[in-house]
């Protein structure tokens, strides 16, 4: 294979200095069209393969593009003579076709890392086990009245196809540890690192340094001319930031200590210090509940601090801002019962959070796909607020052990218009009804906005 070097953005080849030519795309869902899409546009030859049945939307537009494509199967004549593949973030290394790739030494890169190579926006990088969806799109509500950017990575429409329709100067980009994974160049001039709990723990040999380490990929590629702002009340970020040196800049945020650079709380007020630069502002009046919420307020103002957006355009969007679908979303009050959807929360630290901001007796819908859960630290709030558990899984037997003694009523379904039914039995006027799954929804749904829409539909139609 010829000698390839990075050079700006582009590809070259030393040999007779021509563009690399084939991109295999590993999956055929939002990412992988979009960086089908961008690599077209790039002079690239591009095939889509994909083990599942890419979707009709996804399909008509790859035929648009006459793009080749296949799906239901990994044909490797088509892909291992890839000069490129861009790997989707939902396919693990353990497939064999990601194997053989990796054993032909074929590169492999996720589609923030493509997207990346084609832009010179400034990049808002933003990961985390929990918060990261919260804090990207508060962070992208605040900047956006004042500065070009666009909303990107793993939410909403891909970066690649995004970087095709236009070019903002900046774009705020939620990234997941499964994108890092397979980063190259990938350099965000400022990175933000919410937190670091166990999640997807089956995707790195159950080995939680693993799962930390691919979230600090988020700086690898940082100079000191960039900045990394993380959660400085975090041990896990801490302990790894000692045991590595950090070439960004730092900006920690804080709920107990007092930071001189960055942002903490005092008084019921965020305070966040820039340079020489203050800006104090009230946690009364944020739109969002919750102490994990001062945080993602924190990590967002400190990002809109940082790009010179005007003091009071930050206060009034805190206030403002509308919250995210799924994620604590109030759905309707119905016989003075409130029912809460917040089935984003697909493991136990985000449910953590959820059960910590109730404030009333709660019947909690809870279940689905185990990710080597550990409900331990939930004890103490079932405990002290939840009334009754609906577990809503194929496999419940998990959650009956370590909650069965706790509540009088437990019970299991594999339906969400039942569990809507039985919590609407169960709850009385005052109290809360909240889906805060702790659980991947693959086994009984197709993703965790099926989920969610699931419940509100049924919640509707009560």
């Amino acid at each position: 294979m010829d000698n390839w070097h990075f050079a700006g953005h582009h590809f070259h080849c030393d040999a007779e200095d021509k563009v690399m030519k084939r991109l295999v795309v590993l999956g055929g869902g939002e990412s992988g069209v979009g960086a089908a899409l961008l690599g077209k546009a790039k002079g690239f030859e591009v095939f889509v393969s994909d083990i599942k049945t890419i979707a009709k939307s996804y399909k008509d537009v790859l035929i648009h593009h006459e793009i080749e494509f296949e799906d239901g199967q990994h044909t490797p004549a088509k892909i291992l003579n890839a000069d490129l593949v861009m790997k989707s973030p939902g396919i693990p290394e353990k497939v064999a076709i990601v194997q053989s790739i990796r054993e032909q030494g074929i590169p492999v890169i996720s589609e923030i890392e493509l997207a990346s190579r084609y832009t010179d926006a400034t990049l808002i990088a933003i990961t985390g086990s929990n918060g990261k969806t919260t804090t990207a799109s508060l962070t992208h509500h605040l900047l956006k009245s004042d500065l070009d950017v666009g909303l990107a990575g793993n939410i909403g429409t891909s970066f690649a196809k995004q970087l095709l329709q236009a070019q903002h100067t900046h774009y705020v980009l939620e990234v997941s540890s499964f994108q890092l994974d397979d980063i190259e160049h990938f350099k965000p001039q400022i990175a933000v690192l919410t937190n670091i709990t166990p999640d997807h723990l089956d995707r790195y040999n159950y080995q939680f340094e693993r799962y930390v380490a691919s979230k600090f990929r988020i700086i690898e590629n940082q100079t000191s001319a960039d900045v990394f702002i993380y959660d400085a009340d975090d041990e896990v970020i801490a302990n790894w930031m000692q045991q590595h040196q950090i070439q960004s800049r730092t900006l920690p945020f804080s709920l107990t200590k007092t930071i001189e650079q960055g942002a903490y709380l005092k008084d019921n007020n965020i305070i966040i210090t820039i340079d020489n630069n203050q800006i104090i502002m009230p946690t009364e009046n944020l739109a969002l509940e919750g102490k994990h919420n001062i945080k993602n307020a924190m990590a967002a103002s400190t990002v809109a601090h940082l790009l010179r957006i005007r003091k009071q355009t930050i206060r009034e969007s805190l206030e403002n801002f509308q919250g995210v679908e799924h994620r604590l979303e109030h759905v309707l009050k119905i016989n003075k019962v409130q029912y809460i959807n917040d089935s984003k929360a697909t493991n136990v630290n985000a449910t953590y959070f959820a059960l910590e901001s109730m404030d009333a007796p709660t019947v909690w819908i809870v279940g689905g796909e185990d990710k080597g859960n550990d409900y331990t630290e939930l004890f103490p709030f079932v405990n002290e607020k939840v009334k009754a558990i609906i577990c809503l899984g194929v496999d419940n037997s998990k959650l009956f052990e370590a909650f069965g003694n706790m509540v009088d009523i437990i019970v299991e379904t594999q339906y969400m218009s039942e569990a809507v039914k039985i919590a609407y039995k169960v709850a009385e006027a005052g109290d809360n009804v909240l889906l805060s799954p702790a659980c991947a929804s693959f086994d009984l749904f197709e993703n965790y906005e099926d989920r969610g829409r699931q419940f509100k539909n049924a919640v509707r139609n009560l």
